[in-house]
């Protein structure tokens, strides 16, 4: 079977990128919707900077390729710490729609 190449193009725009502190993840049973929300401190209100929606099965693909990447991160610079605890568990709040991370 031959290979087909897909071209990408990406805008000095979009390549310029957006920073976000905190993913808001919904979902229904046709699909997850992602939330990428900057917050500020001091600051009681957020705005969602960006939102991406995806079916389940690229939502699952996602998951995979994540997990591939963080797993290569660690490998390369060590463990990644969260909140300084090397593993909160469950103390991430799960409370919106479907979740939060």
């Amino acid at each position: 079977m031959e290979e087909q190449k897909l071209n990408i193009n990406l805008t000095p725009e979009i390549a310029e990128g957006v920073y976000a502190n905190l993913a808001i993840i919904a979902h229904s049973s046709s699909e997850f919707v992602l939330d990428f929300v900057r917050m500020m401190p001091g600051v009681k209100q957020a705005n969602v900077k960006s939102r991406i929606i995806l079916t389940p099965e690229h939502a699952k693909k996602l998951l995979f390729a994540l997990q591939d990447n963080v797993n290569k991160y660690e490998s390369q610079f060590g463990k990644i710490q969260l909140n300084g605890q090397p593993n909160p568990g469950s103390t991430i709040p799960m409370s919106f729609g479907g979740g939060e991370a």
